[in-house]
């Protein structure tokens, strides 16, 4: 049966991140599942005990084809509960970054410090459990709303997915549909919209509560409308958390209390808006040509 197939998914909340983009098949995914894995857990690996979501990048160097870096040195850290926006141009290094947080890969030169823990001497479920993602293409299964929700903790209970699903503001389109919470998803069941699919996506992360966040492009996809009501939802995620954002839409910039900028691999600007649009330099010629253009004000 499928459900017996995705158990084991279910405790890497972040294995389908990197196929989200390309819309992939279920197919696609399992194959994807035998593949020799990026990285590999040592054999003494310890269990990376609750954090408070320090995160600090050590000179980090890293390239998909190690010999061509994508990232070049990066020193950043990232306090607890500190909301940062990583911004900068296509190639510049920031969907990259956040990839290393889960430890999709390990960088070439380099450290990732969580808490003070090397991220490659724990365990990855340890570490992975602790980290939330809302993509811009939320991998949804041809189950039911409550299965979809409750992915990643399927002991979640009725009252923590309905408590979840109101703070998402998604509850009430639940409760339109003829079999509410149990409504099936996909090609034999209901369709959802972009924005449904990311208040879905964002209730998911609030059952999951973790400590650190990533929110990937998370409102590319959406009008300014719906964005403006994901981004009021996304205020109560992210409470508490340390949370790393990729952007280009103004709105969701806003919910960074500062912005860190990226070019060729390495962090050029680092501060809060006002700061750098002051310094009229790289963020200042991405936030006029970009950010103002993306629509969500």
């Amino acid at each position: 049966p499928l459900k017996l197939h995705i158990s084991p998914i279910m405790s890497f909340g972040f294995l389908f991140a990197d196929y989200q983009r390309t819309n992939v098949s279920a197919g696609r995914v399992f194959e994807a599942l035998d593949a020799e894995p990026e990285v590999k857990e040592k054999p003494n690996a310890m269990e990376l005990p609750n954090i408070k979501g320090h995160v600090v990048f050590e000179n980090v160097v890293f390239g998909y084809d190690p010999d061509k870096p994508v990232l070049k040195g990066v020193d950043l850290e990232v306090k607890p509960g500190e909301k940062i926006a990583l911004v900068g141009i296509t190639g510049s290094g920031k969907s990259t970054l956040i990839k290393l947080i889960p430890r999709f890969y390990d960088p070439q030169k380099g450290r990732i410090l969580m808490d003070g823990y090397d991220i490659r001497d724990v365990k990855l479920s340890s570490l992975r459990k602790q980290i939330g993602v809302v993509h811009q293409d939320i991998f949804l299964f041809p189950m039911s709303i409550r299965e979809n929700i409750a992915y990643g903790k399927p002991n979640a209970t009725y009252d923590e997915i309905e408590k979840a699903s109101k703070i998402a503001r998604i509850h009430d389109f639940i409760m339109s549909l003829p079999e509410k919470y149990d409504t099936v998803i996909g090609e034999r069941g209901v369709t959802l919209s972009g924005g449904q699919r990311q208040r879905l996506a964002i209730a998911r992360a609030l059952i999951l509560n973790p400590r650190i966040l990533i929110l990937d492009d998370s409102t590319s996809s959406v009008d300014s409308e719906t964005e403006k009501e994901i981004c009021e939802a996304l205020k109560e995620l992210i409470k508490d958390k340390t949370v790393f954002i990729v952007t280009q839409r103004l709105s969701t910039l806003k919910l960074a209390d500062r912005i860190v900028v990226l070019d060729d691999g390495r962090v050029v600007e680092d501060g809060s808006h006002d700061e750098l649009m002051a310094k009229n330099g790289l963020y200042t010629k991405i936030y006029k040509s970009q950010i103002l253009g993306s629509g969500g004000v």
